[in-house]
C-alpha cells in the first residue's frame, strides 16, 4: 500500500524543520565560538560571568554571543620594570621585564583568558620579594601584542615557548619558574607537554581539564543545557583557528608534563571543577603539590587567602630547592 499524502507532507515538514534547527544551531555556534576567540576593537565592558547575569541577558548572550573588546593593560608596575618586546609565530609580544640584584631565578607569568599582564602586578611584586627577577607578558591578541585571537591556550604555548627561549638566550645558567592563571596554566602544561619547553618550576592556578569541560561548565553557569551547543562551540571554535579544539586538554598534557608543579584551585570556583582539577593533578608525571582555597572562585586566591597564597608558593620553591641565590 502506498503511504497517505497527509503522512508523507507531515515527515516532510519534519524533516524540514530538524534541517533548519541544525544549520541554524551551527549558526549561532558558529558566531559564538568566532566572538569567543577573536578580541574586537570596539569600546566597552567584557560581556560580564555567567552567574552575574540576569534572565534577560542570558537569552541575549546566547543568541548573539559576548562582547568581546581586546584587553588592555589599565596600570603599569610600582617598581622598576622595562618593557621588551619577544618575538613569536603569533607575533611580537609585549613584556614587563624587572630583573632584581642576586636574583634566585625569574618567574615568567601569563595571564587568563580575556585579561593581561596587568592584572598580574600583585603576584609579580611577591615573587620580587622573594628574590625573583619577574618577566610579566601579555598573550598574542591582548594588551599590548600584536593580533586579536586568542585560542584560551592552545596557541598560546606558543608564546610560552618564545617567553622561555628569549630568557634561556640571555641567562643559559639561570632557574626559570613558570606561572600561569587559567588559560595561562592550560598554556604552560601544552608548551612543556608538546614543545619541548623546560622550566625548573611550574606553578599554575585553576587550568580547566579540557576545551569540551570548560564550553559545558560555562553553558551550566548560564543554566542552558550543554549538549550540542558546547560540542559545536568547540568544533568551531578550532575550525575557526586552524586545530582540532576536541584535542585541547590540560588533562592530557599533564600525564607529559615532568617539571615539579604546584597546581592551586578554589574550591567555589563555577568554571573549573574539583573533578577536573582532580584528574589533573593525578595526571601530573612529576613532582608535584597541591593547595585547594575554600570559598574561593574563579579569581585571584590571594584575595581571600593572601597568607595561605604566599605560604604555598614559599613552601613549594622551598622544597624544590629554589629559594637560594642562583649560582
Amino acid at each position: 500500500m502506498s503511504v497517505p499524502v497527509k503522512p508523507r507532507r507531515r515527515w516532510r515538514w519534519l524533516i524540514l524543520a530538524a534541517l533548519l534547527l541544525f544549520v541554524l544551531a551551527n549558526v549561532v555556534a558558529f558566531n559564538h565560538a568566532w566572538r569567543f576567540t577573536h578580541f574586537s576593537t570596539e569600546a566597552g565592558q567584557h560581556t560580564a560571568n555567567p552567574e552575574q547575569l540576569s534572565l534577560a541577558d542570558k537569552l541575549w548572550v546566547l543568541a548573539t554571543g559576548i562582547h568581546n573588546p581586546k584587553p588592555r593593560n589599565a596600570q603599569s608596575p610600582a617598581f622598576f620594570f622595562q618593557t621588551v618586546t619577544i618575538p613569536s609565530p603569533n607575533g611580537s609580544l609585549e613584556s614587563w621585564y624587572s630583573p632584581v640584584a642576586d636574583a634566585r631565578g625569574t618567574v615568567a607569568l601569563f595571564h587568563g583568558y580575556t585579561s593581561d599582564k596587568s592584572h598580574l602586578l600583585h603576584e609579580a611584586a611577591y615573587f620580587r620579594q622573594l628574590g625573583y627577577s619577574v618577566l610579566l607578558t601579555d598573550f598574542a591578541g591582548a594588551g599590548g601584542s600584536e593580533g586579536n585571537r586568542i585560542t584560551v591556550g592552545y596557541r598560546e604555548a606558543d608564546d610560552v615557548a618564545a617567553v622561555v627561549q628569549w630568557l634561556r638566550e640571555r641567562q643559559p645558567e639561570a632557574r626559570v619558574v613558570l606561572y600561569g592563571v587559567s588559560m595561562g596554566a592550560v598554556a604552560i602544561l601544552r608548551a612543556e607537554s608538546e614543545l619541548g619547553v623546560q622550566a625548573d618550576a611550574n606553578i599554575v592556578e585553576c587550568p580547566y581539564g579540557s576545551m569540551l569541560q570548560t564550553a559545558e561548565n560555562r553553558f551550566h553557569s548560564m543554566g542552558v543545557p550543554p549538549f550540542p551547543m558546547a560540542n559545536l562551540l568547540v568544533f568551531w571554535g578550532g575550525v575557526q583557528n586552524g586545530f582540532w579544539a576536541y584535542d585541547l586538554s590540560a588533562e592530557a598534557y599533564a600525564r607529559r608534563v615532568k617539571t615539579p608543579t604546584l597546581l592551586m584551585w578554589g574550591e567555589a570556583d563555577p568554571r573549573v571543577t574539583r573533578q577536573e582539577t582532580d584528574a589533573i593533578y593525578a595526571a601530573l608525571a612529576g613532582p608535584k603539590q597541591r593547595r585547594d582555597f575554600p570559598g574561593s572562585g574563579h579569581e585571584p586566591y590571594w584575595r581571600r587567602h593572601k597568607v595561605g597564597w604566599q605560604s604555598a608558593i614559599w613552601d613549594f620553591l622551598t622544597r624544590r630547592n629554589l629559594t637560594s641565590s642562583a649560582m
